[in-house]
């Protein structure tokens, strides 16, 4: 969506003081999209065969072959990236001479690095936000040229949700204010940028899987929910459930590792803490009592190996079993991850380059 903007903007403004035109578009190598299916581009690779845009795609940014090329034949004069995922070497950084451009989603200095969306909404911040500024050497500490708070919902939005929005709004910024102020040369690091102070900023490290089990036996209902939200994209949420009494003759399954979909927290409400998972508050939903005593009320999961269900769904296949969850041994959990099957990879990452005409 950005890079589609970008070109109609750039189309829009041929004839004006501002014009520029995108001269090429960098993005992450094709990849095989399917077992012996066919080599595919990017997302954004897409858009710009569609566009008609050339493209070139390094293994890693400080290949020596791309950096000639970017020099020697593109040559543009400002580099925007969005979501490129890699670090950019300080030979690319000094090829355009209005500098390069960089859309996080984030109010910066808070949460500079990989995961700033999903480590916001795993804080339970509100509001989150986005910011354009100029890339330097280090991580996404450059001046702040345009910003936007953006409130969430705290029950409904997850990363899925927030992320494109705070990219939709992040490419107006830089249409509208970014790139018109640097290009007329009234935008610069030093002049009409703001820098960031290095003393407030906070660290969004990659996620792990390890991160994604839920531990409720000594997590807030609130704590669970967030990191629900926030993980929403990858890797999810998990955690075992025990259907059945497993001392049971004839009964010989163990704990399923459930991930959570949807969920929110039943405020106001404290219970005494136990394992059991019940029925309510309503009958297409299930309560679930963290270690603190504070409750979490469950609408959809997806049972490992299953698909996607509500809770009402789940419900009626118990036939009318009990269920508990189970804080596993470290030989359990190692089994169900196994059983679990396939990483989940992160989605297309992408870089754009425009330059001025």
């Amino acid at each position: 969506d950005t890079l589609r903007s970008m070109y109609e903007d750039s189309i829009s403004n041929e004839s004006s003081s501002e014009a520029y035109k995108i001269v090429g578009v960098v993005t992450q190598p094709p990849k095989r999209r399917k077992r012996k299916g066919k080599v595919v581009h990017s997302p954004v690779g897409i858009v710009a065969e569609e566009l008609g845009i050339p493209i070139l795609c390094p293994e890693k940014a400080r290949d020596a072959d791309f950096l000639d090329e970017l020099q020697t034949t593109m040559k543009p004069d400002l580099c925007v990236t969005a979501a490129y995922g890699q670090y950019l070497p300080k030979r690319f950084l000094a090829t355009p001479k209005y500098g390069t451009l960089n859309i996080h989603p984030s109010l910066l200095p808070k949460w500079r690095g990989a995961s700033p969306v999903q480590r916001s909404l795993e804080a339970g911040e509100n509001p989150v936000g986005v910011s354009v500024l100029f890339t330097v050497s280090k991580m996404d500490a450059g001046p702040i040229v345009a910003q936007e708070e953006v409130f969430v919902d705290d029950e409904t939005d997850q990363a899925t949700t927030v992320l494109p929005r705070l990219f939709q709004i992040g490419t107006t910024l830089l249409l509208e204010q970014a790139l018109p102020g640097v290009l007329n040369g009234t935008v610069t690091m030093e002049q009409n940028s703001i820098p960031q102070k290095d003393d407030e900023a906070t660290s969004a490290k990659m996620i792990d899987a390890s991160e994604a089990e839920l531990k409720v036996w000594k997590e807030s209902a609130q704590t669970c929910h967030n990191r629900m939200r926030g993980f929403s994209m990858w890797p999810g949420t998990f955690l075992f459930i025990q259907i059945g009494d497993e001392t049971d003759v004839g009964n010989n399954d163990g704990p399923t590792k459930v991930k959570l979909v949807e969920t929110r927290v039943l405020a106001d409400l404290q219970e005494k803490p136990t394992k059991e998972i019940e029925i309510g508050p309503s009958k297409k939903s299930l309560r679930l009592v963290c270690g603190d005593g504070s409750v979490l009320e469950i609408l959809k999961l997806q049972p490992v190996t299953r698909k996607v269900m509500d809770a009402r769904s789940f419900i009626n296949g118990l036939q009318g079993r009990a269920m508990h969850w189970v804080k596993p041994d470290p030989e359990e959990k190692e089994s169900a991850e196994d059983a679990d099957g396939g990483v989940a990879t992160t989605p297309a990452q992408e870089q754009k380059v425009a330059a001025k005409s």
